[in-house]
Order: structure tokens, then sequence, then C-alpha cells
């Protein structure tokens, strides 16, 4: 609380300072917890350029990147009090906010990548973002996170079987928890920017991420096997203030979605060749890394999961439509 007090200080300044210095244009304060040349990031200030052009300079964005407005969980709250306008966040911290996100975590909900994309682009994905709004928040649009697959210090992992006994970072969430205790493995709970301490201390024995997350914090320097069982695909989610969101015109409403809808196509061509940078990265470092995974084992060993999480009906009928969209 006395965290959340603080970054909420921080704000109030950063309005009032914003309020002051452009008192002619509407300044939108934007977080993000990425690097200022990740893609998620790349592609808000993609989108702040079109509002900006779109407007005549109306509507200007903020955007402050590498959590300088603090991690997503604190940025979340203060989103929904109206202390941030715009927020790229996981949807994790968002699982126990707005029930239906929880489906697009789950492990091999997804077919592939196209799987992905064909479904949060189309009516599937819009009914999840309305279910935002009772929250005090507005879906904008979805961003790539990738798929997230496992990375260890000891052997390859071929077979679930290979996991038994390994200590595996995982994001703080129940379901991810249970995915790895499923797989045989000893969930660990941590801090991503704890990771690359505790593989090269031993504390964990491997962690979970896509290509981008694990060449860019030399991960794989001490963790040396990467095993693709692209086990989720889960998305990313931005969303907007809705104490904010109200205060806008209804013209200025479409623009701002309609901004962030168009930058999720430039968001993608930039995360595409990042993961083609960070794939080359990795294997020239000599990584084993291990494609020829049989999924089926891993699928058969999670599938408890899903009537575990999902005891609602109307998330198993989500998952029944996800499952039918065609790419």
């Amino acid at each position: 609380m006395r965290r959340l007090f603080s970054c909420l200080c921080g704000i109030v300044l950063l309005w009032f300072s914003s309020a002051a210095g452009a008192a002619q244009s509407l300044v939108l304060r934007v977080a993000d917890t990425q690097p200022g040349d990740y893609p998620t990031v790349q592609a808000l200030i993609y989108m702040g350029d079109l509002l900006n052009e779109w407007t005549d300079g109306e509507i200007r964005l903020k955007i402050y990147p590498g959590g300088q407005l603090g991690e997503e969980k604190d940025t979340l709250e203060l989103t929904v009090f109206g202390g941030i306008d715009i927020n790229r966040v996981n949807l994790a911290p968002l699982n126990s906010i707005v029930a239906e996100t929880i489906v697009l975590a789950m492990p091999f909900l997804f077919r592939s990548v196209e799987h992905m994309r064909a479904t949060v682009d189309g009516p599937i994905g819009d009914e999840i973002l309305a279910a935002f709004e009772p929250h005090g928040l507005i879906g904008l649009a979805y961003y790539d996170s990738g798929a997230r697959s496992f990375y260890n210090t000891k052997r390859p992992i071929r077979t679930p079987a290979d996991l038994v006994g390994m200590k595996i970072r995982v994001q703080n969430s129940d379901l991810f928890v249970e995915m790895v205790k499923a797989l045989g493995g000893n969930p660990t709970p941590m801090g991503f920017g704890q990771v690359y301490e505790s593989l090269v201390l031993g504390t964990i024995d491997g962690s979970e991420n896509n290509w981008p997350s694990y060449e860019s914090t030399r991960h794989f320097e001490a963790a040396p096997f990467y095993t693709l069982t692209q086990h989720t695909m889960t998305p990313e989610v931005l969303v907007m203030s809705r104490h904010r969101w109200d205060r806008l015109t209804a013209e200025q409403q479409v623009l701002v979605r309609r901004a962030a809808k168009a930058s999720v196509a430039h968001m993608r061509v930039l995360w595409e060749q990042r993961v083609a940078r960070s794939r080359q990265v990795v294997l020239a470092a000599g990584v084993d890394v291990i494609e020829d995974v049989d999924k089926e084992p891993f699928m058969k060993a999670v599938a408890p999961l899903y009537e575990q999480f999902l005891t609602e009906p109307k998330l198993q009928d989500l998952v029944k439509r996800i499952r039918a969209v065609r790419e």
C-alpha cells in the first residue's frame, strides 16, 4: 500500500506538470514496464504519432517505459483509479479481476501464433475486451507476447519426466504454479528481475519465457537448454482508465481506439524481427535448442487444469469457441 501511495503521488505530480505544460493539448500518460526499444513501447510511440497527426496535436501520448511508473501490479491499480491513462500489461495480474482473461492464459489453448491472432482480432477478442469495462478499464487492443517455452541449467527437456525435480521459476500466478506441478516440476514464484542471479546461484534450475526475453536478459548464458514446448501464447493487452475514457468526446474515443488497433500491426512486424534476432543470437552462442518436441504428453499432463480453473460455463464455452477458430 505504501508503494502504491508513493506511485500515486508521483502520478499526481506528473499530471499537474503535463497539464501546465500543455494546456491546449490532451496529454495521455502511458505506462509500460518494457524498455524503450521493446516492440510494445515502439508500438505505443507509433500510436501516439498517429493520434498527434490525426488531431493536429490535440491528443498526445506521454510514454513512460522501463517501469518508470512502477511494476505492472501497481500500474494496473493506478490505471483503475485514474492515475495512469493507458497501460500495456500482461494478462496474469488481470486474471483475478476479469475472469475471461484466464482463458487466454491456459496452456496449449492456441495451436499456433496465427490461431492466437485470429482469435483476438475477431469477435471473441472484442468480447473479452468488453469484459474489462465493469472493472474500471477499457480494453483497447492486444499485443503479442510470443510463445513461452522452458529453459534450464541441467539437461534437455523432451518429456514431462525430464522436468521432475527441477525448480522452475514461474510468474506469481496460481495457474502457472499448478501447470509446472502437473508437469512434474517444482514451481518457484519469483520476480523476473531475480531470475538470472537465481539461475547462476542454483536457487532455481530453470524458467520459461519467449525468445526475446530469454535472449535479452542473457538467461541463455546461465541456462543453455531451451526446449520449444510453446506451452502458452498468451497475448498482452492495452487498457485505458475508464475515468479518463468517460471524459473523452465520442470522436476522441473513436480515434483512440482506432490508433490502438492500428498500432497492433506495427507491433507485430517489430515483434517478428525481434524474435528472429534473438533466435540468431541464442543459436550463435551454442545453446542446445530442442525443437523436435512431442507436445502430446505435455498437453495430456496439463489437461486437468481446464477443469480446475475454468469452473464457470461461460469460460468453458469460450474455450470451445476459441478452439473452433480457424487460422
